[in-house]
């Protein structure tokens, strides 16, 4: 495999970016022409007294830098994203894995005084959303190793494979920094510069169970297709892509074998929309002007393909609001009629009310049989396969955020208590849960996993992560999920449209054409947006104006509240009628993106 440089140094001069790779050995420089936008390579390039290459200017800014995340066009022209900042993750497989901690957008600019007030103000907005989208936690890379794959899928590439490089062989579905390295992509020399970012969450711990040493590893890898967040983006799009899905691997080394166990989620795969409207839950709506079976039939064939038989875990209620999405999946799978998809249903919420949390066993008995049946994947240290995995169990909620981590969690568990008795790591008739100190770290890093899907997701920490972290309910869980689910009211209302729009800007769902003179963004609210929570506060002001001064008899006083009261509920009961017109939506998707 070709691997990609570890270390650089950016040369900026006003003329040119001047990209230097600094590993040992290396000699080959980047030369981003600013103008012209060209790139090229040149090599073999002997260094002055000065430490600088002969074609750098002297006068060139010099900075250390840990990579190049790629380009994008905004009103201004041209901008160079690089990693400024990394933190190591661990050793996979002997390879290190990197988190990328800090970024830099430079303009190719030098100025913007060309632009508009209007295209600054825009451009300066399309610069906070990629900002936006760069300080969400869990973007990591390697520079040597494949993180797009499980190691099932690596395990059976052929030779012509394993000798791309890592942009050429990458998962598409998992590399977020695609759009941003079409340039790079073009040309094949200059691959060794850029490498393929990640989105999710992993952790790597080195543990010990009866003297014996191992690795221990989680990886949650974010498709970039579909993405979003919570209320913008549902069910699937026209090639069968699901919102918010996320492969789950879960990797053991020990003396040299390795064992996987690898869990999908993502949002209920057919079209159906929750859009904000001021309300705490949304109704789900299904569409009635779609074929659901087409787009239905594109993913379980595509899941099919790339992970084997599927069994569906639908852990949404089965009355109220979510009934009929719960009717509708188990209606749809029916009519797929493939035996290599089956359905199962469980309302975690009845199940588990009044903090039942036990009954989570009866699930997990229920499909014992299917997961020893799709089993796991393993290889002896010379790389020989011992076992595959055969299946994989796609699970689901509402947000396939908080109840679906503390499936995944559970089912993960009992195929590590399998894959530790295989190695002899667990002595016969010896529990992971009765191995202290590793249980501590595994929930912890099951809820660590939960909390940073959701907050790319749904903005904020997961619920229910204290029965992950403990294995109970307590109170203060209880009180935390309540916060939670304030703050996921307040943001899926107020702040997620720009959030959506921060996702599709950076992943090259909307482009921006620096020609034209007006944007989405330029679109302005209805009247409504403002008058009407401007009247309803003054109403509400004046109700307790009227209240706090009394007036010279009570039937006064009773009257104005009366009066400026019923004027601020009626305000905010036509603002909860429309809500739709008040919450924060998003504006540079296209409409059939959201539906």
């Amino acid at each position: 495999m070709a691997t990609t440089y570890c270390s650089f140094n950016l040369q900026t001069t006003p003329e040119k970016f001047y990209i230097e790779a600094c590993d040992e050995g290396a000699s080959d420089v980047l030369v981003i022409d600013r103008v012209s936008n060209d790139m090229t390579l040149t090599g073999a390039v002997q260094q002055t007294g000065q430490g600088l290459r002969k074609d750098v200017p002297p006068s060139a800014l010099s900075q250390p830098i840990c990579g190049i995340l790629g380009t994008i066009r905004l009103m201004a022209g041209m901008y160079l994203i690089i990693v400024t900042k990394k933190s190591k993750v661990g050793d996979l497989l002997g390879h290190t894995v990197w988190k990328a901690t800090d970024f830099q957008v430079i303009s190719y600019k030098k100025t913007i005084l060309h632009l508009t007030e209007s295209q600054m103000q825009n451009n300066k907005t399309f610069l906070s959303m990629l900002h936006g989208v760069l300080t969400t936690d869990g973007f990591y890379f390697s520079t040597d190793y494949d993180l797009t794959h499980s190691l099932q899928r690596l395990a059976y590439t052929s030779p012509e494979f394993q000798g791309m490089s890592l942009l050429e062989r990458a998962d598409q579905r998992f590399v977020w920094n695609r759009h941003l390295l079409r340039e790079f992509i073009a040309q094949p020399e200059l691959h060794r510069f850029v490498y393929p970012i990640l989105h999710g969450f992993m952790t790597m711990t080195t543990c010990c169970i009866n003297g014996k040493i191992f690795e221990w590893t989680l990886i949650s890898r974010r498709s970039c297709y579909r993405a979003g967040v919570r209320y913008c983006v549902r069910g699937i799009d026209s090639e069968g892509y699901a919102a918010n899905f996320v492969e789950t691997e879960q990797i053991i080394q020990y003396s040299g074998f390795k064992a996987s166990f690898v869990q999908t989620r993502g949002s209920i795969p057919f079209y159906w929309s929750q859009r904000p409207n001021l309300m705490y839950k949304p109704t789900p709506q299904i569409s009635r002007t779609i074929n659901h079976l087409d787009g239905f039939q594109r993913h379980f064939d595509s899941q099919i393909a790339l992970y084997g038989k599927q069994v569906i875990l639908n852990l949404v209620n089965q009355k109220g609001c979510e009934k009929p999405l719960e009717q509708a999946f188990s209606e749809m799978v029916s009519n797929l009629a493939n035996g290599m998809v089956r359905y199962i249903a469980f309302d975690f919420h009845k199940e588990c009310s009044r903090m039942r949390w036990d009954r989570l066993q009866i699930l997990v008995d229920a499909v014992s049989a299917m997961q020893d049946e799709f089993g796991y994947f393993m290889v002896d240290p010379e790389g020989k396969v011992l076992m595959q995995q055969d299946g994989t169990f796609r699970s689901n909620c509402m947000d396939c955020l908080d109840r679906t981590n503390v499936i995944q969690s559970l089912l993960a568990r009992r195929s590590l208590q399998f894959q530790l008795q295989s190695l002899g790591v667990l002595h016969a008739g010896q529990r992971i849960e009765e191995q202290t100190d590793f249980e501590k770290m595994y929930k912890n890093a099951w809820a660590d996993n939960a909390n940073a899907c959701a907050k790319q997701y749904a903005g904020t920490g997961a619920l229910k992560t204290d029965f992950t972290r403990t294995g109970k309910r307590t109170q203060w869980g209880l009180v935390m999920d309540g916060w939670n689910s304030l703050i996921r009211y307040i943001k899926n209302n107020f702040s997620d449209g720009f959030r959506q729009d921060s996702i599709d800007l950076f992943l090259g769902n909307y482009a921006v054409d620096e020609m034209d003179l007006a944007t989405p963004l330029d679109e302005a609210r209805d009247w409504k947006f403002l008058t009407l929570p401007i009247i309803m506060l003054v109403a509400f002001s004046m109700c307790v104006v009227c209240f706090l001064m009394a007036g010279d008899t009570w039937t006064e006083t009773l009257a104005y509240v009366l009066f400026w009261g019923t004027a601020s509920v009626g305000t905010a009961a036509v603002i909860l009628f429309n809500g739709q017109e008040f919450v924060d939506a998003p504006k540079l998707v296209q409409k059939e993106q959201m539906d």
